[in-house]
């Protein structure tokens, strides 16, 4: 997969991308990332890729011009193009799944105020919202963007059916999990979980699975 990421401060992934699941899928070449700035597509000497909004508002609003120069150079016309932003369709799993499969995406990092609108209506082919709050950039959403991707390209988890027993994988939040010591400091594994049976084991996952499912997200359990 490849993808790249136009943002005015291109800088800010260098250590998350070269770190932990990111940098193993680069390293297996399961992901290529193009980390492009897009002020390289300015018109002027200044760089200059922000306005003063038309209609009066506040704040500054990200040209058309450079973001259109970058689609043509880059050539994305055939690929999924992507713009986070609190308005968009909010991210969970099986988004991740859709663009999953995807051979090349690319992430536009808005800033400032806004993009401008004709970017969004001719350009982007999907926005997405992280949550309902707002941050100074699009960086951040794209760091975790790829980060859900990474994770599962083959062979980047050594197990991957870890992956697929955590939270949102099945519509359900993932199990309390335990590990050695089986008691410390009086706090103690349930022992259920040491006595080898898997049935069981099985049957009290799902059982916690939904349980922490309706007390903390009901709004992913499809009942009426």
């Amino acid at each position: 997969m490849i993808i790249d990421i136009l943002s005015l401060f291109p800088n800010m992934f260098e250590n998350v991308f070269s770190t932990s699941i990111i940098a193993k899928a680069i390293e297996k070449k399961m992901l290529s990332i193009n980390l492009l700035d897009l002020r390289d597509f300015a018109f002027n000497k200044n760089r200059q890729v922000d306005d003063y909004p038309y209609g009066g508002d506040s704040g500054m609003v990200i040209k058309p011009e450079p973001v259109f120069e970058a689609y043509d150079f880059l050539e994305w016309k055939d690929i999924p193009v992507i713009y986070f932003t609190p308005q968009g369709r909010v991210l969970n799993q099986n988004i991740i799944k859709e663009y999953l499969e995807k051979p090349r995406i690319a992430i536009i990092s808005g800033h400032y105020k806004e993009l401008d609108q004709r970017v969004r209506d001719q350009l982007v082919t999907d926005e997405i919202s992280i949550g309902d709050f707002v941050l100074s950039g699009g960086e951040l959403p794209a760091m975790i963007f790829v980060d859900a991707l990474a994770r599962l390209q083959d062979g980047v988890i050594s197990d991957i059916t870890s992956a697929l027993q955590d939270s949102f994988e099945d519509g359900l939040l993932g199990v309390p999990q335990y590990t050695r010591p089986a008691e410390y400091r009086g706090l103690k594994v349930p022992d259920l979980l040491l006595q080898g049976n898997h049935k069981e084991i099985h049957k009290w996952q799902e059982e916690q699975a939904y349980k922490l499912t309706k007390e903390r997200r009901p709004d992913l359990l499809d009942e009426e």
